[in-house]
């Protein structure tokens, strides 16, 4: 029956990633609604209660409900969006949306954010709906548009209209399940949490002019090229949460060098001496908030001296930090230039984090010895932000989980996320097809 299941998570997660859901951020975009049907339709014929929600033509979010036997029980939503991101073909040894399954790993965008994790979750409903599996609590399953771009056109608005289906006790969501430590002493570790996401907008003015006299103009790109060279320039202190104990911990270090990460005072310099390909962008971005500057816009042609320009930048914020403290840092960052930069908010969420001595977490902890005895479960902080932090603003005590195969590596899989090459193996697709099952069972059974 195992063997089963994965190959249904193998050939679901194949035929979602061929749908081509790419969320580009505009309304138009993502089209979730092919891989809403999709997985409708793969769920169909089982008795299980389906229902489609439109924020938008296209953008569907499609909600799977198995109602609990006890209505004060805690119930439980697995959360899996189904959009994607854009990618460049050029850089991908493979067709980023063939869906091909070689040497065992499933190559293509998506493969591991998140649609291993969604069609797992589909795979892991339909064996309860099989099973006549009756929770205590009711449990739902939510195939969620446009996480990718900030959730407007999902998790958003299914909290804003349908907060019956996102309030639930637990969530589970992405993303989990990576395998570290020493050879004696093996942990996995959990999302409890996610650093926070504050997303803005600057906005640089000049006076336009003819591009063949260049002298002594006030060109808003040239004050834009300002703002960028010193928001990449920008060193904001580190700041140590009560999450990065957990993961130094769990490192394969030295205790100087695990003390040196629990020092902010010296923290800066060791990363600035660690050589690449060693995981300084990942230890950095665990411990400071970070600045990118990813989207510059100018309407105008080529011999047209610029009047405005705009700036996207991707700010991930601490723990404790908010809109004021994310414009301190603007400040600081900009000096002199501040007053020249108008600076709106684009997305304004904090950094949120679930305890983890709950009823949900000890079974998830069960759920991973049954294949891994004696391997610990560890809590951590994610960089990137998820669907979690909605259900969390609801009350819900969220976690990004999963299990991979201990073949994988924290840095290989993080460098498929967004990335060229994208793909993941079929140990893990099986590993966390099972985590679901046992774990639901173990705590709503």
């Amino acid at each position: 029956m195992e063997t089963a299941r994965t190959n249904q998570t193998i050939e679901l997660l194949q035929a979602m990633i061929r749908n081509r859901c790419v969320n580009e951020g505009t309304e138009a975009s993502g089209q979730e609604i092919r891989n809403a049907e999709l997985l409708a339709s793969y769920l169909e014929g089982v008795g299980l209660d389906t229902e489609m929600y439109h924020a938008a033509p296209g953008r569907s979010t499609l909600a799977v409900k198995i109602a609990g036997t006890d209505p004060n029980a805690p119930s439980l939503c697995l959360n899996g969006h189904t959009d994607v991101v854009p990618v460049n073909a050029d850089g991908w040894e493979r067709d980023p949306f063939g869906g091909e399954l070689v040497d065992g790993e499933v190559w293509g965008r998506g493969a591991v954010d998140m649609l291993n994790l969604t069609s797992s979750m589909a795979v892991a409903m339909r064996h309860f709906a099989e099973t006549g599996f009756r929770p205590k609590g009711d449990l739902i399953f939510l195939a969620v548009a446009d996480e990718e771009s900030g959730s407007a056109y999902g998790a958003r608005w299914m909290a804003e209209h349908h907060p019956e289906l996102m309030a639930t006790t637990y969530v589970l969501t992405e993303n989990g399940g990576l395998h570290s430590g020493a050879p004696d002493n093996r942990n996995v570790t959990m999302r409890v949490g996610e650093k926070g996401v504050a997303w803005r907008r600057l906005t640089l003015r000049g006076t336009p002019g003819h591009g063949s006299m260049p002298f002594q103009s006030n060109n808003a790109l040239v004050k834009a090229a300002g703002v960028v060279q010193r928001l990449a320039d920008y060193r904001p202190a580190a700041k140590i949460h009560e999450l990065w104990g957990n993961e130094v911990e769990r490192m394969q270090l030295d205790e100087d060098h695990k003390s040196v990460l629990l020092d902010p005072t010296a923290i800066d310099e060791f990363l600035d001496n660690l050589p690449l390909g060693r995981g300084g962008p990942y230890l950095h971005a665990c411990t400071h908030t970070t600045f990118s500057t990813n989207v510059v816009s100018s309407q105008t042609k080529t011999n047209v001296i610029p009047d405005t320009v705009t700036i996207d930048v991707d700010i991930r914020s601490m723990p404790g930090e908010g809109p004021d403290e994310i414009q301190a840092h603007l400040d600081e960052a900009l000096g002199d230039l501040a007053a020249e930069v108008e600076v709106e908010a684009l997305m304004n969420d904090r950094a949120s984090i679930s305890q983890t001595g709950t009823p949900l977490w000890d079974s998830l902890q069960r759920a991973i010895n049954r294949p891994f005895p004696g391997l610990t479960m560890t809590p951590g902080l994610s960089v990137g932000f998820t669907d979690a932090r909605v259900h969390r603003d609801l009350g819900s005590i969220a976690y990004g989980a999963g299990l991979m195969s201990p073949t994988l590596t924290a840095a290989e899989f993080g460098s498929r996320f967004h990335g060229h090459n994208e793909r993941i193996d079929t140990e893990s697709l099986a590993l966390t097809t099972q985590l679901w099952i046992d774990t639901i069972t173990d705590l709503m059974g």
